[in-house]
């Protein structure tokens, strides 16, 4: 048999193998390398893998860590836990149900509206989910809202950190897409490409963004609308009314200086993603000495958290290297890029095909397993049929922000589920998110359609 066949083979296999590991639960790193090694084993059993291919992995490690960009993610980390810590979270959903508790839907449009600005100011979606669970869905159960409503929309409202920047997912695209663009515009003779940045992905995916929270709030509108009975209006006692404005004040403004200091400063060119997440990390440690939250212990824990975070996403990272490597020399990238060129339609219906393998994917793994698998694979090909990058990155975002909410394994729904109260049924929790996960898709369709929602910004803002 043709030894490339046999290669192309091997690793499509692998790539099944992979998933079909994960399935029976092993842990996902050790699942990459491991199935990688495994799979390189048999191609050099077959003749079809170099096994000094393996030399190539030392420098990419000591490229990881010493990658300037990359130093950025845990120090957002760090800027999400801290303010999580500071109870801001808790400030702002008490304070935002007060504002609109006159309104039907009111407690939903509070939980919107916080969820974006924690997605903005922490951008950790565990820590969100399980701070409004804790504190709205009491709230909302109690104001005779339906489970099903209040749990969609705690759940989708919390996942929004994982397209509003500073997302840490679009830190790792942004690095990613930005030296498979350089290779493929070298590959094409190009050897002065137009760079791609992390900035340039915060850019293009505030207004998708933006999109996204007001089809939450217009669905939450809808249901006030024609079911008034599944979100009643929540009125506030007068005597409460009377320091309403300073508590708004009080819990809006400095959130919102912190914001516009890290994302104004990058999207202003004044500093770079990682100078402005090392903004964010102090902005975030002085928010919390003002609220008196600021100690040895609150910092240890702190730390430890981010350290935790950081280490299972680098190790994920470090085990998809592995199989990217194996991949690669078996000859899976261009069965790949075979399969994607010769598609009906050309270059839309191949980021349509990438888009679809993605969401389905996104009920079996998460976020990062998914982009450290799939962007090396299918980046290439696609940016050789001169899809924007920038684009790319943010459709991308917006797709696997599904992977929280799908069953059976949305981590959005099993951080609900861990602090909702016992009487609450799961199926609820399920059923509640299937509006939000079509609103989703009604955005990618969207942003499909027009990518002028995303590119428009960037282009703005690089003249």
């Amino acid at each position: 048999m043709d030894p490339v066949l046999i290669g192309e083979i091997l690793a499509a296999l692998m790539f099944f193998g992979v998933i079909g590991f994960l399935l029976l639960g092993f842990p996902v790193a050790f699942t990459l390398a491991g199935t990688s090694l495994l799979f390189g084993s048999l191609g050099m059993a077959f003749g079809v893998f170099d096994p000094s291919n393996f030399g190539s992995l030392p420098n990419r490690y000591i490229g990881f860590m010493t990658n300037e960009v990359l130093v950025a993610v845990p120090l957002f980390i760090f800027m999400g836990v801290m303010l999580e810590r500071s109870q801001i979270a808790e400030q702002l959903l008490m304070t935002m149900g007060k504002l609109f508790g006159n309104l039907r839907g009111g407690l939903g449009f509070s939980v919107v509206l916080v969820g974006a600005m924690l997605a903005a100011s922490t951008g950790v979606v565990g820590a969100t989910v399980v701070t409004m669970g804790l504190i709205s869905l009491p709230a909302m159960l109690r104001a005779g809202y339906d489970p099903k409503l209040a749990t969609g929309v705690i759940c989708a409202s919390g996942t929004l950190g994982q397209i509003v920047p500073p997302s840490t997912v679009l830190i790792f695209m942004g690095d990613m897409l930005s030296g498979i663009n350089s290779q493929v515009q070298m590959a094409k003779g190009n050897f002065a490409p137009t760079p791609v940045s992390v900035g340039d992905l915060f850019a293009g995916a505030l207004l998708p963004g933006f999109l996204l929270i007001g089809l939450y709030l217009a669905y939450v509108l809808f249901k006030a609308v024609t079911d008034p009975a599944s979100c009643p209006a929540t009125p506030v006692p007068p005597e409460e009314k009377k320091d309403l404005l300073r508590e708004v004040f009080v819990a809006l403004v400095p959130p919102l200086l912190l914001i516009l200091a890290v994302l104004g400063s990058i999207l202003g060119g004044i500093a770079t993603p990682t100078e402005a997440a090392s903004v964010g990390a102090v902005g975030a440690m002085i928010l919390a000495a003002m609220r008196w939250r600021l100690s040895f212990g609150v910092l240890q824990k702190t730390v430890v958290a981010t350290a935790t975070i950081t280490s299972m996403v680098f190790v994920i990272l470090l085990g998809a290297s592995v199989f990217s490597v194996v991949f690669r020399m078996m000859g899976g990238d261009n069965l790949v890029h075979e399969f994607l060129s010769n598609l009906p339609g050309g270059k839309l219906a191949a980021v349509a095909v990438v888009m679809v393998i993605m969401f389905f994917l996104g009920f079996i793994l998460d976020t990062f397993e998914i982009i450290f698998i799939v962007i090396p694979i299918t980046a290439p090909v696609l940016l050789a049929l001169d899809v924007d990058p920038v684009w790319l990155g943010v459709m991308v975002g917006v797709n696997l922000q599904t992977s929280f909410l799908t069953p059976p394994f949305g981590f959005a729904l099993f951080y609900l589920r861990g602090v909702a109260p016992p009487e609450l049924p799961t199926s609820a929790i399920y059923k509640g998110i299937l509006p939000f996960v079509l609103l989703q898709i009604v955005a990618i369709a969207i942003l499909f359609a027009f990518p002028q929602i995303v590119t428009w910004l960037p282009r703005l803002i690089a003249g």
